[in-house]
């Protein structure tokens, strides 16, 4: 690493301590309790080593026999069961701060990830972002749970201890005082390559993630095209060199143990090289001398713990780097400050007014861009690949915001009503919908939590679902695996639809819900399509043209532009690009 790297760097990991430390008031009450704890253990220590000093001072040296001691050998005792009591108080403490903070990050990083929405997650890897809310929250835990606490233990207990030694041996707590820095110094020195290793490391991981999940889910294109072998040969060295990244971080935390016990231990046996002379020669008595030996180790100990957390604030630091990075993705939030207007209507008319888009880097997707939908009018947007179909209805889902120009719901601008209120006002059936692990009955509850089974059914019953679900194992509360693993397209088509029946929206999008069926699926499903529009605002994007037969107006887009509109009959005549789209899409079918 260059020399204007490593500021960087330093400078970089700073920014990411503070931006760890700022959720620390989140856990202050468990933080400061185990801080408390240890500090109440540390004063334990000391009397420990003094209810020792004074038992073995007065057994070896002044002839007593047990029973003269036995006084101190119940206190000593206690003072073992108290520490123990409070080690136990510490861990249920420590585990109260991890599930606090693991709880409340990783809600916090799911809020952002919904914030930026289904336009934003398309552009990332789905395993870099399950890394980043799983392994990545879980490696946080020792940060908050141990080396907070830890920090402050680091200054206290030394302090404390050395507050009983300078009245004892004042030679010795010099020495303590003298070599005590050195430890936090080395940590801090060998700690500089690690926290560069550790944000190295994390990246690797998440690489990794990333590209084993997209393999799992490509498995069977991999297989059918002879090219996992190689991937699997991708995945081995992706993961070796992760594991050099490892061994690299394990190394400098090795090193780091290494200094941090023969600065320890050298600076314990100082104490005892001085205390043994002076004990030698009669400048120290026994009692204070042995007191002061056995605090020693124990002042070194907080130091040395610190220097084996300080590890876990560098793995924080490497996993908080993606975790800043999802943070500071900017969400498509409403250019509106008052944008909580709800929107009560029993139907839905909506218009596009001059409305340009275009995605980072790219030219523009639609350019000045206008049309109406009508409440109760059927529309179908069609036009060749990369007209803008698909982006128009991103814009109208909220998911993405114009650059410029207006959407417009009942006269309203879309970006002041409140988000969630307008998605209730909707309903939307894509081409591939998503169905998730669990029941079938959860699964179609999924836009109306609250409904019934009757009502369930009904939904079901009018998507035509009601028939294959009743042979299903055990029918409606028949377990799907991920995606809706065992169920064929039509019926995960049907699914949807009955999903969209039982939320009852007023405004309906389809994406092409016929797409890939067979003949009898694709029945089955237009006329549940046609059930569900009645009533209804429908805004359709259409890849086959039969399908928009039916549509009360077609919009033709190209280039980002309406270059046509009207019914099928009227633009067959016109004989334009709806035409020879029409001429195209009957070749390919004959």
């Amino acid at each position: 690493m260059s020399n204007s790297q490593a500021p960087r760097s330093r400078e970089a990991g700073k920014a990411l301590d503070r931006w760890l430390r700022q959720y620390a008031p989140l856990v202050r009450l468990p933080v400061t309790l185990t801080a408390g704890l240890g500090l109440a253990t540390g004063f334990l220590i000391i009397l420990q080593a003094w209810l020792l000093a004074r038992i073995v001072d007065a057994v070896a040296i002044r002839g007593q026999t047990l029973d003269g001691v036995a006084p101190l050998l119940g206190f000593l005792l206690g003072v073992f069961a108290l520490r123990a009591l409070f080690a136990v108080f510490s861990e249920s403490a420590a585990f109260a701060i991890a599930a606090r903070i693991k709880r409340h990050l990783r809600s916090m990083l799911y809020a952002r990830v919904e914030a930026l929405g289904p336009a934003w997650t398309r552009t990332q890897r789905s395993g870099d972002l399950a890394n980043t809310l799983v392994d990545g929250i879980e490696s946080l835990e020792k940060y908050y749970a141990l080396y907070l606490p830890q920090s402050a233990l680091a200054a206290l207990i030394p302090l404390s201890i050395l507050v009983f030694v300078f009245p004892a041996d004042w030679v010795s707590g010099l020495i303590m005082v003298l070599t005590a820095p050195l430890i936090p110094a080395f940590m801090i020195l060998i700690g500089k390559g690690a926290e560069r290793l550790n944000q190295r490391q994390w990246r690797r991981l998440a690489r990794m993630s990333a590209h084993f999940l997209d393999m799992i889910e490509g498995l069977t294109t991999l297989k059918l095209f002879n090219a996992s072998r190689a991937e699997a040969e991708v995945i081995a060295r992706i993961s070796d060199q992760y594991r050099r990244s490892t061994m690299a971080v394990l190394r400098i935390a090795f090193l780091s143990s290494l200094a941090l016990e023969f600065l320890a231990t050298l600076s314990i046996a100082m104490v005892a090289v001085f205390i043994g002379f002076r004990l030698l020669y009669g400048d120290i008595h026994y009692l204070p001398g042995f007191f002061v030996l056995l605090l020693a180790p124990e002042f070194y100990l907080p130091l040395r713990n610190m220097g084996t957390q300080y590890h876990a604030r560098m793995e924080a630091i490497g996993a908080a780097e993606r975790m800043v990075e999802l943070m500071e993705a900017k969400p498509p939030a409403p250019t509106s400050e008052d944008a909580a207007q709800s929107l009560m209507a029993a139907s839905i008319s909506l218009s596009f007014e001059r409305v340009t888009f275009g995605y980072p880097g790219g030219a523009p997707v639609l350019q000045a861009l206008d049309f109406e939908l009508n409440a109760g009018e059927r529309v179908a947007l069609v036009g060749p690949s990369g007209a803008g179909k698909t982006t128009v209805l991103q814009l109208v889902l909220g998911f993405l915001r114009p650059d410029t120009g207006i959407i417009r719901i009942n006269g309203s601008a879309l970006d002041t009503l409140d988000p969630e209120d307008w998605l209730r006002h909707l309903a939307w059936v894509p081409q591939r919908p998503t169905l998730f692990h669990g029941s079938v009955i959860d699964n179609i509850r999924l836009g109306h939590t609250a409904a019934d089974a009757q009502a369930i059914r009904e939904a079901a019953r009018r998507a035509h679902a009601d028939d294959f679900i009743a042979r299903l194992p055990q029918a409606y509360d028949t377990m799907l695996g991920d995606r809706g693993q065992g169920l064929s397209g039509g019926q995960l088509q049907r699914i949807a639809l009955a999903r969209a029946f039982l939320k009852d929206a007023p405004l309906l999008i389809l994406d092409e819900p016929t797409a890939s069926l067979d003949p009898e699926s694709e029945r089955l499903i237009t006329d549940a399509v046609e059930r569900l529009a009645e009533g209804r605002t429908v805004l359709t994007v259409a890849h086959r043209l039969e399908t928009v037969r039916r549509a009360d107006r077609i919009l033709v887009l190209d280039g980002g532009r309406v270059v046509e509109s009207g019914a099928h009959a009227q633009l067959v005549a016109a004989d334009g690009l709806y035409a020879r789209l029409c001429n195209a899409y009957r070749g390919e079918a004959a």
